[in-house]
């Protein structure tokens, strides 16, 4: 924290560094003002290192043009991905992805990345789940302090629509639309706005998450790359050109063959950092790139800004105005300037009320007047006069044309004129029919769209949830559709259905009456006729709602799962199904979910329209499910290690997923309430391996690292290692495949099987030549081909679009639970005080470790070099844990690639990011010492008052740190506080 001052108690001290200092609310109220050390001017959000790639090169322009400082809160460090670069899982990985992120950003200036130390759990669909492993409110209350701490002009990041995907990805995209409102509310956290730490409230002036930026005109080869740019939608886009030379230099004998001494181009230095991710499965890139012009569509302003109409919204630094720099428009810097509605939802010539916010920086607004533009056809009072205040809300009518389209947004905008000056906003609204019939949201769709309308009503600009279900083959469903009257009169109509091909519905049409602001529901069944999985799985259903004068409508996807009934045998597992042992259908395994590109048919993949590929069969017997799946493969991959028995995805192997209540959708759980088995059929250590993974215990399964996870699981494969993961090698599998034969105990499963409902999946991944280019090594790395019984994007993560089965005859043990027990990830989030280079960014700015609360408990007196170790010499007003970290050299971006250009014609920053050789983008060891940056580390137990410890050297550590070691420290209290310093070492030479 910022407010630590190291005392100076002995003559040592005076070479200790003071970290920079905050300025808190005084004795007399005066606010916390982040001194420039600690502001950010833009600060982006996101979930995890290489999903905020999108503003190196804009950072980079910012930084560089205009004195811009970027800054990233980063929820997660990834730890629950896989690790194609080395052995590093859970914490040990997530220090390791740290460090590539920030090598990312370095370079564009943006140093600081506030990590929040939230666990990385697996991927998903579900904000709610992600939700539940975050601890939503905790993690808001970090967001809430890096935001009060730094104080952000702009901020950009995901939408936090369900359009994100990964259901981190929508969590992290609503802590911006929350912490944005938290940050300015008084009442949310005030614990941080009072003691000796106290912050004051922020206002973030723009938000740009989840706005569309796709239009025409603009230009991707001059600057002011967005001049003459029409956007297709009504969010405002700022855009940036990335042609602009960087401070970076081509090196000697560069592989792309650019002259020496010439400087790359910023979107050269983007390019390159989105390729800083080696555990991530990304290569070192060794292309040129060509200029770019990144846009952002900004869903929420506070401040004036220029509309695309104007030329100046067409200006690099357009994203900036109002917020670091004044608006052309001429109000002063600071003037707050946007706009509210009544209500969002409105029918067509029905009035509503907008009001125009003001406030003057200081002082009094300048009189004027605000005048509102409406669409063609609409009708507004005024204008308005601006009072001379330094706060002004004044409140129009505004009446939507009787022929206003429905189910459209439609923008209203408002300009504030004083004899000097304008400033110009604007805010959306959306027309929808007066009865407006929507399918009933269930789930994540349902979730989403409370937290619209109870969180974050802003956001319904972008859209609410899609109309979502699935249902099995030749099965009924009942589709019940809620009818809103949006309107001021009563409303009656219908809701009708249109079918396609192979359904039946209980009625054509059925009638609804509904009054002012009311709800009513009509359910329709709705019967699939054929039993046969069609190729297409998604299928459409139009929902039209009549009402006098009108009608609306949306459209239902629904989807279509596979089906089949588990008939009771008692097979053997010895890799072989002999007869009699699975009776039942034969599940075809050969449909492509994601990676078709690769995949070049039956021999190479399994992938068949007519049934000679992949397959499997199911039985089961006493209180276990068996798996008989038979692979058609023609390359056999990479052969894991027992370390490397996790991340099925990197290497040939098969995933079966049970949902044993076949609601883990429903529950607002996914996978989370599921058991996933996924299957390498052979590794370096002979035979199969397997691990859980995205489910409700995650981790290994077998070998010697077992968790216990799966206990009585027994599988035998016929796959054969060839010997070698080298291409130089045949890896063609024996008989063109292989086969699994596997038993699952269903005593494993989180829940009781409910036999009348069992969800079930079965997907194949087969990864072919992965070794990089000029190699001949394969790697542990996702460059899969994805396959499944049902076989749908994302099927892996989404429950709801699994087959269903049936087990005829079975009953679960009567004291089985049905409620699933809470998730186990196994691997636990890296604690930042773990982290050298955490440690060092909050000692450098003062904003706390991950976000947490602040202590000053702890000075160090003096931290001296010796012969044989270092002494440090603290005092402390209360107890808690020290950890030191001997470190040496530049710590902000440790290489990833080893590179054949020289030192002095490459030099750090950029150093190994160029390739001179095809045969470079090596990856360095990283462990056990962060490639060589880590000397020592060792942890204290502190008491109050003063204490003297020591850290032992060898004489080669010694000698290490006396060339420009330093000594980081972290501490934590019993009640979460923590500190952080960063120290050189006295005694060194």
């Amino acid at each position: 924290m910022k407010r630590i001052v190291v005392v100076a108690a002995l003559a040592l001290i005076a070479a200790l560094p003071v970290p920079a200092q905050a300025q808190g609310p005084d004795s007399a109220g005066k606010p916390y003002v982040a001194d420039r050390n600690t502001k950010i001017d833009v600060m982006g959000e996101w979930a995890h290192p290489d999903d905020d790639t999108s503003i190196i090169g804009p950072c980079g322009v910012w930084h560089q043009q205009y004195g811009v400082k970027c800054g990233v809160i980063m929820v997660t460090r990834g730890e629950g991905g896989g690790n194609a670069a080395g052995t590093e899982l859970g914490p040990e990985l997530g220090l390791r992805r740290e460090n590539e992120d920030r090598v990312a950003h370095y370079r564009s200036g943006t140093v600081d990345i506030f990590n929040l130390d939230r666990i990385d759990f697996f991927y998903n669909q579900s904000a709610p789940l992600t939700q539940y492993f975050w601890d939503e409110e905790e993690t808001l209350r970090r967001v809430t302090r890096v935001i009060r701490e730094t104080q952000p002009e702009v901020y950009i990041g995901f939408t936090p629509t369900l359009a994100a995907g990964h259901g981190n990805h929508q969590q992290a995209g609503r802590l911006i639309w929350e912490g944005v409102l938290a940050a300015a509310d008084p009442t949310k956290f005030p614990e941080q706005l009072k003691g000796p730490n106290a912050l004051s409230t922020w206002q973030v002036k723009k938000v740009f998450s989840g706005g569309a930026t796709a239009g025409t005109g603009g230009t991707t080869a001059a600057a002011n790359c967005t001049t003459g740019f029409t956007p297709t939608g009504l969010d405002t886009v700022a855009g940036v050109w990335t042609g602009y030379d960087s401070p970076y230099k081509w090196p000697a004998g560069n592989v792309q063959g650019q002259p020496a001494g010439t400087p790359k181009i910023w979107q050269q230095v983007s390019d390159e950092g989105r390729a800083a991710y080696p555990t991530q499965s990304r290569v070192m890139f060794k292309g040129t790139s060509t200029p770019a012009c990144p846009r952002f569509g900004m869903t929420q302003s506070f401040v004036p800004f220029q509309p695309n109409a104007n030329p100046q919204a067409g200006r690099d630094d357009a994203i900036l105005f109002g917020a670091t720099e004044p608006d052309p428009g001429g109000l002063p810097l600071g003037t707050l300037e946007y706009l509210t509605f009544d209500r969002f939802y409105n029918v067509a010539g029905e009035p509503f009320h907008a009001t125009v916010h003001l406030k003057a920086p200081k002082g009094k607004l300048a009189k004027g007047n605000v005048t509102l533009s409406v669409p063609a056809g609409w009708t507004t009072d005024g204008p308005k006069p601006v009072p001379a205040r330094p706060s002004a809300d004044i409140t129009f009518t505004v009446t939507p044309s009787a022929t206003a389209t429905v189910d459209q947004n439609a923008k209203v905008a408002a300009t504030y004129t004083t004899k000097k000056a304008t400033g110009y906003t604007d805010n959306v609204v959306r027309i929808v029919s007066a009865a407006e019939g929507r399918f009933q949201r269930w789930g994540n769709w349902q979730e989403y769209d409370e937290w619209l309308a109870t969180t974050a009503p802003q956001a319904n600009r972008l859209g609410r949830s899609p109309a979502i279900q699935s249902m099995g083959i030749g099965q009924t469903l009942d589709v019940p559709v809620v009818v809103h009257n949006w309107s001021a009169e009563p409303q009656s109509g219908a809701v009708s259905l249109e079918l396609p091909a192979n359904f039946t519905v209980d009625a054509a049409s059925k009638p609804y009456d509904v009054q002012p602001g009311a709800d009513t529901t009509v359910t329709f069944k709705v019967t699939n006729t054929d039993t046969a999985l069609p190729a297409q799985q998604n299928v459409s259903i139009p929902i039209k709602t009549t009402y006098a004068g009108g009608a609306g409508g949306e459209t239902l996807t629904l989807t279509l799962v596979p089906t089949t009934v588990i008939p009771q045998a008692t097979p053997v597992v010895d890799g072989t199904a002999d007869p009699g042992e699975y009776p039942g259908p034969t599940l075809d395994l050969g449909r492509i979910w994601q990676g078709a590109s690769t995949c070049t048919g039956v021999d190479d993949c399994g992938v068949s329209p007519t049934g000679e590929g992949s397959t499997a069969k199911v039985s089961w017997s006493d209180d276990a499910l068996y798996f008989f799946v038979h692979v058609r493969d023609d390359y056999q991959s990479y052969a894991v290690t027992p370390a490397e028995c996790v991340g099925h995805w990197q290497a040939d192997s098969v995933e079966i997923l049970l949902d044993p209540r076949g609601n883990a959708s429903e529950a607002l759980m996914d996978t989370a309430n599921t058991f996933k088995l996924g299957i390498f059929p052979f590794g370096q250590s002979g035979g199969p391996c397997w691990e859980r993974d995205a489910d409700n215990h995650q981790g290994y399964s077998s070998g010697p690292l077992d968790t216990g996870n799966a206990p009585g699981v027994q599988v035998a494969s016929t796959a054969q290692w060839v010997g070698s993961n080298e291409t130089t090698v045949p890896h063609a599998y024996a008989g063109g495949g292989y086969d699994l034969e596997v038993k699952i105990p269903l005593a494993d499963l989180p829940a009781a099987v409910d036999p009348s409902r069992m969800g079930l999946n079965i997907t194949p991944y087969d990864n072919d030549d992965t070794s990089a280019a000029g190699t001949t090594t394969l790697r542990h790395i996702d460059m899969s081909t994805r396959l499944g019984w049902s076989a749908l994007g994302s099927v892996q993560s989404d429950p709801y679009r699994w087959g269903l089965a049936t087990l005829p005859g079975y009953a679960p043990p009567a004291d089985r639970p049905t409620t699933p027990a809470p998730p186990n990830v196994s691997n636990p989030n890296l604690n930042g005080a773990l982290s050298p280079q955490t440690i060092a960014q909050s000692a450098r700015n003062g904003v706390p470790i991950s976000g947490r609360v602040p202590t000053t408990d702890l000075k160090i007196l003096s931290a001296a070099l010796r012969a044989s170790s270092v002494d440090v010499v603290t005092n402390s007003r209360g107890s808690g844990t020290a950890r030191a970290f001997l470190t040496t050299g530049e710590l902000g971006a440790i290489p990833l690639w080893t590179t054949s250009c020289t030192l002095a014609a490459d030099p750090p920053p950029d150093y190994g990011l160029t390739p001179c050789a095809v045969t470079d983008g090596g990856i360095p060891p990283w462990s056990p010492d962060m490639s060589g940056h880590l000397v020592k580390q060792a942890t204290q137990s502190v008491t109050h008052g003063v204490q003297h410890w020591s850290i032992p050297l060898t004489a080669a550590q010694r000698a290490t740190l006396a060339k420009d070691g330093r000594l980081l420290v972290s501490y934590e209290t019993p009640q979460n506080e923590v500190q952080a310093f960063d120290l050189e070492l006295s005694g060194r030479r």
